[in-house]
């Protein structure tokens, strides 16, 4: 994807910006992230029904858009930007997407037109205690009897678990790993919000005892499924990255323009300049591996494991880059719990960990381009 977005790209980030601009400021986030749910319901209604954006990129015949993934792109560079607290992410990269990868026409058509009203909210629970971020080793199991599915087992690290309403599983069964739906009522399903260091995304533990299920796509084709998924998530999360790693830079040059010492503004001071020099430098660079590697979605490039990889660890560096050399350019104002600068510093710790660290996206890299 070209740095020089279309006239059509550019005005969905001017709306979006601005929306956020209110809807998601430090005090917006603030309230937010002190919730149990993670989100304000009018923002979130706001977000899906006056923007339409959870159904931006869902295809048009199951009531989204139709857009491309390089628009979503766009969505979550500004979200990432202004820290938004929703459960967009889950929700529209992670369970769309799951659903829309399986082939499963029924499902599709049942639950994707709920996604992108917003009136559904979902999430995809795969990793587990012994393996986390992986799609190996499974605990979980789903069993068949005359009565249908069920699931049992645990799964920790699900993004929003403890508030969607639509669940997908990825559980072993006799035909290798599968992907199911549940309903976050069913009975012997426990979900429980789990503390962290981003308080401004939720992460949940599920607890699954005899859980009723549906299947959804073909029995042993989850983890296939599941892994085109993740690498459209690591995508989704180097874009939110890259807009966090911008702010960061805009908050770092705004106040060496501003913060005097010595009678001249910091930002004078060689060392300050060539701090914010290179992490423009940066910043562009990871913007260009998260674009390509959005453009490599929209299209289906069969580069598009690689590039994700690289994006994400890209992005993952220079975003915590940025949100370090942020704190270090305010001084101590930048360290206290008054600043947002530490909000984005906590985002960008668990972002790099987040569907896997640089060191198994560099393990990745390397076995996709053939070293």
């Amino acid at each position: 994807m070209p740095q020089t977005l279309a006239n059509e790209q550019r005005q969905l980030r001017a709306v979006v910006r601005q929306f956020l601009s209110t809807a998601s400021d430090e005090a917006a986030v603030r309230l937010a992230m002190a919730t149990d749910e993670g989100v304000d319901a009018t923002t979130w209604n706001r977000l899906s029904g006056q923007l339409g954006l959870t159904g931006l990129a869902i295809p048009e015949r199951y009531g989204g858009a139709g857009s491309g993934f390089s628009e979503l792109v766009i969505v979550l560079e500004e979200m990432g930007r202004s820290l938004l607290c929703s459960p967009f992410f889950a929700t529209v990269v992670l369970t769309a997407n799951a659903l829309l990868l399986s082939d499963d026409e029924q499902a599709c058509a049942e639950l994707l037109p709920r996604l992108a009203a917003g009136t559904t909210r979902g999430t995809v629970a795969f990793s587990e205690p012994s393996r986390p971020w992986e799609l190996t080793g499974l605990q979980t199991c789903g069993t068949a009897d005359a009565g249908g599915w069920a699931l049992s087992g645990r799964k920790n690290l699900v993004i929003d678990g403890h508030t969607a309403d639509l669940i997908i599983v990825l559980a072993q069964t006799s035909a290798g790993p599968t992907l199911f739906r549940a309903d976050a009522g069913a009975a012997g399903l426990l979900a429980t919000a789990r503390p962290t260091l981003d308080q401004t995304r939720k992460l949940a533990d599920l607890s699954l005892d005899n859980v009723p299920a549906q299947p959804v796509g073909d029995l042993g084709a989850g983890a296939k499924t599941l892994a085109r998924v993740l690498d459209l998530a690591a995508i989704a999360s180097a874009a939110e990255q890259v807009g966090g790693a911008q702010r960061c830079l805009d908050m770092s040059v705004g106040f060496a323009k501003t913060r005097v010492q010595f009678g001249r503004p910091i930002g004078a001071y060689q060392a300050i300049k060539h701090r914010c020099a290179d992490l423009l430098v940066d910043v562009e660079s990871a913007r260009s591996a998260a674009y390509f590697a959005g453009e490599c979605a929209t299209s289906g490039s069969s580069d598009l494991g690689w590039a994700a990889s690289l994006a994400k660890i890209c992005c993952s560096e220079v975003y915590l880059k940025a949100a370090t050399e942020n704190i270090q350019i305010h001084g101590g104002i930048g360290f206290t719990w008054e600043h947002p600068a530490h909000l984005y510093f906590r985002r960008a710790l668990s972002s790099r960990a987040m569907f896997g660290d640089s060191a198994l996206h560099r393990s990745n890299l390397a076995d996709r381009i053939g070293l």
